[in-house]
Formats: structure tokens, C-alpha cells, sequence
């Protein structure tokens, strides 16, 4: 698959966290209410219409191109609810679409649940670890990196045995754009808003930048309704240093070398590969040998 030329490609990829919600103010919520059916609370839409707000007002900065925002949103009710706020600071023809999008939902933990058994739980998560500790009926993050990331193929047979490729949100979204499925005029800036769930955009970030198990349980979680900014650099590459600063960054918890890769990415081309990124090798050995060549090979 061809990579999609930087005139197409969007120019920020936007990812906010819901509002604060009944079950942010309350955790008994989740005992009789689904997690999917959990409201924002009235202080919830109030963050979110203001982020609605500072979201318009970035995007709109840029008035010697037009621009559109094309929504990309979890399927829950605090997230559609944050959605709708956040609309209102949009005239319809700024929105080019909308998807429900199943694959970026909230970390599933189990149906309903019971405030002290989820209590321990939550402490057993901490001891042994947040990235690969499954919730009981539940997911681990690890589950929802699969989700969200990674290619699943499955085999259906209708009348002409076709075979369909169902493909992770991210890789979907890739080819979205690719294809140029939003319909996205060239003379118009794409902004795709990704409205979803703290842990969830926290693994979207760690796949889209190949961060590794360690640097994601470093990661802080986003407040309600904060959101990070992907912004494409001149030379192709997105990045989160260009909407943001070295103090917001070491805030969420990114070190000064996953710092030092975001300042590289605003301005590094497309495919170029980062020497001085430890994670990409150099954290994976304890040594290298002093030549390449083999045992029993000469110079000649």
C-alpha cells in the first residue's frame, strides 16, 4: 500500500478524552448502571463544550487554507455526550463526517461491578502491571493494543466466496486516508478528532510512536476532556511537539529522550530513521560485538 502524499495526509490528529462523567464523580455508578450507559455530568459538558471551543479556535488559526474536521468517536454514552458538545463550536459544513467507532471503547472491565472487589483489583493491577494485567471478564491493555493496532483476519464465504479483511481502527484509519475515503478537497486542511477513553489513547499514542511496555507505564493519564495534538511536520512525520511544550510532555509522563523523538519528528521526512531513539535498539541489548565479522572470518 502506497503512503498517502503529505497534501492528503490529515494535518493534525486530534485525541480527547471524554468528559468527567457520573462514574469519574462516583464509582458506585458502575454497580447498576453499564459502563457504556454512563451520562456526563453537568460540569462534564461544560468541559467538553469548552473544549470544543479551544479545539475550533486551534484549527481555525489557519486562515490562509480551509480546513475540515472529520470525527472519529467511542460508541459510549460519556463519549457521544462529549461529542455533541464539543459540535456545537462546528457550523455544519466544517464537518465532513462522523463514525461510531466500536474498536476505540473503553477498556472493558467486566460488566457490572462491585466497589471493593474492583478496589483490590485495581490494586492487584498496580503490582503487576498496568499494560498486561487482565481485568476478571474483562481486558488488559494489552487487549485493547490488539484492538486498536493490530491486523485481525477472518474468512467469510457469501455467494462468490469472498474473503474480507477486517482490519484494527488504526490500520482502518490509515487506509481511510489513503483512499481518500473522507472526500477530503485538496485545498482543504483535514483535522481528525478522536473522541474516546484514557487508556485507550494512551495505547494509541504507544503504537502510533512505537513506544515500548516500559514508557507506556510510565504514561499519565489524560484529564476529561484534555486532548493531545498530532500535528504533521513539514517533513511528513506527526508530532506531539509541535502544538505542545517540553513541561506538557514530561507532565504526562513522556521521558527527555521520548521527548527528544517528538522534537525530531516536527521536523525529521518521512521513513527517516531516528539514530539517537534508544528504544529502537539500543534498549533491546546489553552489548554489541566490536566487528561485523563472523568467527573464523578474515579481513581479505
Amino acid at each position: 500500500m502506497n503512503s498517502p502524499n503529505r497534501r492528503t495526509r490529515p494535518k493534525r490528529i486530534i485525541l480527547i478524552r471524554h468528559g468527567e462523567s457520573e462514574g469519574n464523580l462516583n464509582t458506585a455508578a458502575y454497580t447498576t448502571t453499564p459502563d457504556c450507559k454512563i451520562p456526563l455530568t453537568q460540569r462534564g459538558c461544560s468541559q467538553a463544550y469548552l473544549a470544543g471551543s479551544k479545539i475550533r479556535k486551534l484549527i481555525g488559526e489557519d486562515f490562509e487554507n480551509d480546513w475540515r474536521v472529520y470525527f472519529h468517536v467511542s460508541p459510549y454514552e460519556r463519549t457521544r455526550g462529549t461529542l455533541r458538545e464539543i459540535g456545537k463550536s462546528f457550523s455544519k459544513k466544517r464537518i465532513i463526517g462522523v463514525r461510531d467507532e466500536c474498536r476505540i471503547r473503553e477498556q472493558d472491565f467486566g460488566n457490572f461491578q462491585v466497589q471493593e472487589r474492583m478496589k483490590l483489583i485495581k490494586e492487584t493491577r498496580e503490582k503487576f502491571g498496568r499494560f498486561f494485567y487482565r481485568f476478571p471478564e474483562g481486558e488488559s491493555a494489552a487487549d485493547v493494543y490488539d484492538r486498536v493496532s493490530s491486523r485481525c483476519v477472518y474468512t467469510a464465504y457469501d455467494v462468490l466466496l469472498l474473503l474480507l479483511l477486517l482490519f484494527g481502527f488504526l490500520e482502518s484509519l490509515w487506509r481511510d486516508i489513503d483512499m481518500n475515503r473522507f472526500h477530503l478537497v485538496p485545498s482543504h486542511d483535514l483535522n481528525i478528532i478522536i473522541i474516546s477513553h484514557g487508556l485507550t489513547l494512551r495505547v494509541f499514542l504507544m503504537k502510533w510512536f512505537k513506544w515500548t511496555v516500559k514508557q507506556f507505564e510510565y504514561l499519565n493519564n489524560f484529564s476529561n476532556c484534555e486532548f493531545r495534538v498530532m500535528q504533521l511536520g513539514h517533513g511528513g512525520e506527526y508530532s506531539l511537539a509541535i502544538q505542545h511544550s517540553d513541561e506538557e510532555m514530561q507532565e504526562w509522563g513522556l521521558s527527555p529522550e521520548m521527548i527528544a523523538d517528538q522534537k525530531w519528528r516536527a521536523k525529521a521526512n518521512q521513513r527517516e530513521w531516528n539514530g539517537n531513539c534508544r528504544w529502537y535498539l539500543e534498549d533491546f541489548f546489553d552489548e554489541f560485538a566490536d566487528s561485523d565479522k563472523g568467527e573464523g572470518e578474515s579481513d581479505d
